[in-house]
Order: C-alpha cells, then structure tokens, then sequence
C-alpha cells in the first residue's frame, strides 16, 4: 500500500469527518436538552469540541485497521454516544424521534454546505485539488453518516425513530433488538443488504437533492 496516498487520503477526509461525528453527536445533545434532558449538556457533550466526542477506538483505530486491511474498500467508524435519558424527555415517545432525527439532519446540513464549497472554490478560481477532494469527502462523509444511521434497527438513529413512530406493541418490539441490533447491522453490512438495499438509493436520492439546491449557485458561478 502507497503510504503516501494513504496519508493523503487521511489529510483528506480528516477534517470532514471530525465534523460530521462532532455536529452530529452534539445535535442530540441540543436537541434532547431542547426537549427536557439536560443529561448531555451536563457531562459536557453538547460541544463542538471533537475530543468530547472521539473515540480511540471506534473513530480512530477501527477506521485505520479496516482501510489497511480492505486496502480502503470498507470502512466503518463511531464516535461515542451522546448519554439521552429518554425517560426525561417531556414527551419521551415523541420526543425521542426528534432526538434521534437530529443527528442524521445535521449530516445532511452539512453534506449541503461542502456542496456548495464545492461549487464556490471553482467559481472563485481556487484550483487547488487538495481541497476540491476534501469539499467532495465532506459531501460523501456526511451522506453516508445521514443515510446509514437513518437504517430502521436500534441502536441506529433510524431505529430510535422507528420506535417512536410505532404503536407502542410494535415499538417495545423492536426495542427490544437494540442489545443485539449493532451486531445484525454489521452482519448486514458485510452481506452486502445494507449498501445495496439501503445506503446506494438513499445516497442516490441525497446526491439528488443536493444537486437540485446548488444547480442556481453554480449556474451564477459560470
């Protein structure tokens, strides 16, 4: 492996994917304390401080062992979960879907803002490719970061909003698979039925999206 490009690919997406976790993770928090629990706010997470929120494990060493051993065709990463003490939420079944929904909407915000960077560093005749590559990372980072953690299974944000939507039979349900569910999600990433069945479309229709909201800026641009 070229360690060159590998260096170059994690200068690259570095600070893409510091804030797509930090924005992400902190959205819970401002949303579960908007929402009644101040738990988050009180331990510190609801920061945009990246080291609040790394995890040695699941945001640095994890990603680097997968790159290294798929030579960069899987990678998968966490940071630590925002603490929600849901039974603190004013209205803990409903709230709990806007808690949960606040993270992935954060991604796409932000997918939304290194679009339009990568639109604006060519209409403002910066050629440079280290950062054109870096403002594409930051759209692909943080679409896979809304569309993955939007999959419908516990302890995913999806499943969270799942749970929220649901009569409360079928909610306690599916609640119950959260102990096991970060085991199923990963058995169904390596089979393949999350990327094809789940991720692509849904990227498809974010790719989409986005390129109807910056079409007028670019078109400005020319």
């Amino acid at each position: 492996m070229d360690i060159n490009n590998l260096i170059q690919t994690v200068l690259i997406y570095a600070l893409p994917v510091l804030f797509s976790i930090t924005v992400h993770e902190a959205a819970h928090g401002y949303a579960a304390r908007h929402f009644g629990d101040n738990t988050a706010y009180m331990l510190g997470r609801c920061t945009l401080n990246p080291l609040k929120h790394i995890d040695p494990v699941g945001t640095i060493l994890m990603p680097l062992l997968l790159y290294f051993a798929t030579s960069g065709a899987f990678l998968f990463g966490y940071a630590k979960p925002v603490p929600v003490q849901f039974g603190r939420l004013r209205n803990p079944k409903r709230d709990m879907v806007w808690v949960a929904l606040a993270g992935p909407a954060s991604n796409f915000v932000q997918a939304i803002f290194w679009a339009i960077l990568w639109v604006l560093l060519p209409g403002l005749g910066v050629e440079e490719p280290f950062f054109i590559e870096m403002a594409q990372a930051g759209v692909l980072v943080n679409l896979v970061m809304w569309a993955f953690n939007l999959f419908p299974l516990p302890p995913l944000d999806g499943g969270r909003i799942l749970v929220g939507l649901l009569p409360w039979k079928q909610a306690h349900f599916v609640a119950r698979i959260e102990p096991w569910g970060f085991f199923i999600v990963m058995g169904l990433v390596i089979a393949g039925v999350v990327g094809a069945l789940w991720l692509r479309p849904l990227m498809s229709l974010g790719y989409g999206v986005i390129h109807l909201l910056i079409t007028p800026l670019a078109a400005l641009l020319r």
